[in-house]
């Protein structure tokens, strides 16, 4: 029988200087699943982007004026998705364990299809919140599985630039929904009723009253298509999506898991660009191997061979029981915290209304300011593909926690200065935009992507799903808080709103510089490693070595993944 000599060089775990740009077009196979992939982010994006438009428009307020005149009503209808969107991503974890990463996504394309065509056609109250509540149940299935997905496909060198696509295409639907709601809120005129004075509003600055300002027949002018094809038109990436993602494969560490070694072995292959039986193909599949073995023999030590519900509920205990795991699992959900507490989805949601109070008036221009930050959202996304596999995750978050916490007291105080009377000062009024836009630039290339990095990188492939199906609960449900909040907010303490979110800004930085280790250049397998657990690491490496030799393969060269040099001796 071949021996087999593992010598480790120097390098074992010092991370990949490759530039992360030229590493993704190196694989265009790879970018391709990926980026295909991140249409579920797109998804999210653009219901999430949708509301803000439609909220504006008089046709949708003739139609449904409760949402559209009570603040706290408006606040209960942007929530709805939200909440449904934290119990599908909450519950998604033992889905995606039983199904495969792609089925699941295949799912909740089907679910999302049917909530948006609901939205879309509503004729009542209840048809509107049923419709939002169904497609969030799917939104939250698919962000949470989609950064697994991304993550468990991808080489260590690219691994963060990949998932940051997601990120990309949220910005890329917010962008395009507000653009498609500035487009169609022109469809029959912009008012519902041209012959009918305002009568809401104050004299100086009369507004639409959806109780009052409509005509006898309705509204004449401008159209209910004017948001019923905003609502309608996610349905056809939904649709791509679902059809595509079944010529794409499901994730090879899934398959591993599942004992479907072949299939593992052709998706590596395919992913890697690689014949089956290459070296680095091999190697990458001994270290999937091996931390399955060893969160096997975890099972059999600590569960006692529990099996089904039994041992989903022991695996979501252990995130709670077992220190490293509730260390990393308190990162992942603190992070996705900071996420929203730090403002982001207050101003996408309310932008208009924040755009208003810095003195801008009239929707035509509220949404045209909003199209230009959705822009701005979009590019300063890039940034963060290229760096992130480079200069590392901690860099990023701490500077933009920085540079959000300082934009917010800015905007603050010069709400807090001139109050009402903005609109008489219109310079200050810019001043304000523009570090609005500021906040968006440092937000979107630190905790807008990496929020969604960490969590699906830090945890074992065991309780990845269910790990992640408990993160990514965590931004939903903080969304759901900021969303419900945020118009009283805005109503009640005005100025103290930006401070609020400046101090988690504030608090955001910290924790990074203190708790949150550099994940930059590892393998997901050698992340016990990154959070000191050695014990498990060594032990990984020893089951490691056995199985190859168990399985008598050569493993020649320089594994790019491990930067370790295995020699083969007769």
């Amino acid at each position: 029988m071949a021996n087999q000599e593992l010598n480790m060089s120097s390098q074992e775990f010092e991370p990949s200087t490759k530039p992360a740009k030229a590493s993704l077009l190196d694989n265009p196979y790879l970018l391709g699943v990926a980026l295909f992939a991140s249409l579920g982010g797109f998804l999210f994006g653009y219901d999430q982007g949708v509301v803000s438009g439609v909220l504006t428009m008089e046709s949708f307020g003739a139609a449904f004026p409760k949402i559209y005149a009570d603040a706290g009503f408006k606040g209960w209808w942007v929530s709805t998705i939200l909440l449904t969107a934290w119990f599908g991503s909450l519950v998604n974890g033992p889905v995606a364990d039983k199904y495969g990463r792609k089925m699941n996504m295949i799912i909740a394309v089907v679910i999302f299809v049917v909530g948006s065509a609901i939205q879309a056609g509503a004729v009542s109250i209840g048809m509107l919140f049923v419709g939002r509540a169904i497609a969030g149940l799917a939104v939250g299935m698919l962000t949470m599985v989609i950064p697994l997905y991304i993550s468990e496909v991808s080489s260590s060198d690219i691994r963060g630039g990949l998932v940051v696509l997601q990120q990309l295409s949220i910005t890329i639907g917010i962008l395009t929904s507000f653009w498609i709601d500035y487009g169609t809120h022109y469809i029959g005129g912009t008012r519902c009723s041209p012959s009918v004075p305002y009568t809401g509003g104050t004299a100086s600055s009369p507004s639409f009253d959806p109780y009052t300002d409509v005509g006898p027949n309705g509204c004449t002018g401008q159209s209910t298509a004017a948001w019923r094809i905003p609502l309608a038109l996610q349905i056809l990436p939904a649709l791509i999506l679902g059809i595509g993602m079944i010529f794409y494969p499901d994730t090879p560490r899934w398959l591993l898991f599942q004992e479907r070694d072949e299939e593992a072995f052709r998706a590596l292959s395919k992913l890697r660009r690689l014949p089956a039986d290459h070296p680095s193909i091999v190697s990458e599949a001994l270290d999937i191997k091996a931390s399955i073995l060893l969160e096997n023999t975890y099972i059999r030590d600590n569960y006692n061979g529990a099996s089904g519900l039994k041992l989903h509920a022991s695996q979501y205990l252990s995130l709670f029981t077992n220190k490293s795991r509730f260390r990393r699992l308190a990162i992942g959900c603190c992070v996705m915290f900071f996420q929203q507490f730090m403002g982001c989805n207050a101003m996408i949601y309310y932008a208009p209304t924040m755009f208003a109070s810095l003195g801008l008036s009239g929707n035509t221009t509220s949404l045209l300011a909003t199209g230009v930050y959705g822009i701005v959202n979009c590019l300063s996304t890039i940034p963060a593909i290229l760096l992130i596999d480079k200069v590392g995750r901690r860099p990023l978050l701490m500077c933009g926690a920085a540079g959000t916490c300082i934009s917010l007291v800015i905007v603050g105080a010069i709400v807090g200065a001139y109050g009402d009377g903005l609109g008489a000062h219109k310079a200050a009024g810019w001043v304000g935009i523009a570090f609005i836009y500021i906040y968006d630039v440092n937000f979107s290339y630190s905790f807008a992507p990496i929020g969604w990095v960490l969590p699906s990188e830090i945890f074992n492939l065991a309780i990845r799903s269910k790990a992640i199906s408990i993160t990514t609960s965590t931004t939903w449900m903080c969304n759901f808080i900021i969303g419900l909040v945020t118009p009283d907010m805005l109503a009640q303490i005005k100025w103290g709103t930006y401070i609020f979110f400046a101090a988690f800004c504030l608090l955001a930085g910290g924790f990074t510089y203190f708790f949150v280790p550099e994940t930059r250049g590892k393998t997901l397998e050698d992340m016990d490693l990154v959070f000191g657990d050695t014990a498990a690491h060594e032990e990984q490496e020893r089951i490691r070595q056995i199985e190859a030799q168990l399985r008598g393969v050569q493993i020649d060269g320089t594994d790019p993944e491990k930067g370790m040099v295995v020699e083969h001796t007769e």
